[in-house]
């Protein structure tokens, strides 16, 4: 699993039929930043991912890759490589919380 910030939305009207009504966001990966782990840093590839749960743009959430990403949410007939499995409340760093979803 994985930690992503959503950035958008994709929208493909012509798409394979096993993706019809599902939704599409865009992704970017937040890592810890090995120099000062009370931050993240950016990934610096974005991510398109099924949405299984309701994500929304701003929201940091969890995600899956690869071939575990077809085992959420009767995913599996689903050419799919990423899914987000996830909406995160909070992650805490070393003792540390680096992000609350109630902040501002």
């Amino acid at each position: 699993m994985f930690l992503a910030r959503v950035e958008g939305s994709v929208v493909a009207t012509k798409k394979d039929a096993s993706l019809s009504g599902r939704r599409l966001l865009l992704l970017r990966p937040q890592l810890v930043d090995e120099r000062n782990p009370a931050t993240f840093r950016q990934g610096q590839n974005t991510i398109v991912a099924v949405d299984t749960i309701g994500a929304g743009e701003g929201d940091m959430v969890l995600f899956s890759q690869g071939s575990s990403a077809r085992l959420a949410a009767d995913l599996g007939d689903c050419p799919i490589d990423a899914v987000i499995i996830g909406i995160v409340d909070s992650v805490d760093v070393l003792g540390r919380q680096i992000f609350s979803a109630r902040s501002p």
